[in-house]
């Protein structure tokens, strides 16, 4: 068997639980509004005024927390996943 299609039929990752599913939810969320509030900021600070940089960079820290959260999660999950599945084999 070629090595592509062996590694195609190896699981990559864990499956997905539904608090993982709603923190990639929210993570992608996240991101996206940070997208909008960054490339749209002009239209953001005339909207709300003085507040908007503030708001943008609480945006920024946030999503950057949740990034670091939602990794180290999906990596234990994935780990662990790993680790049983090739205890089985």
């Amino acid at each position: 068997m070629p090595l592509w299609f062996d590694l195609l039929r190896t699981p990559m990752a864990a499956p997905e639980t539904p608090s993982l599913r709603r923190m990639r939810l929210t993570w992608q969320t996240l991101c996206l509004s940070s997208a909008l509030v960054v490339g749209l900021f002009r239209p953001f600070h005339r909207a709300i005024g003085q507040l908007a940089p503030l708001t943008a960079a609480l945006l920024l820290i946030v999503t950057l927390g949740w990034t670091a959260f939602y990794l180290v999660r999906k990596h234990r999950a994935d780990t662990a996943f790993l680790d049983v599945s090739g205890s089985a084999e």
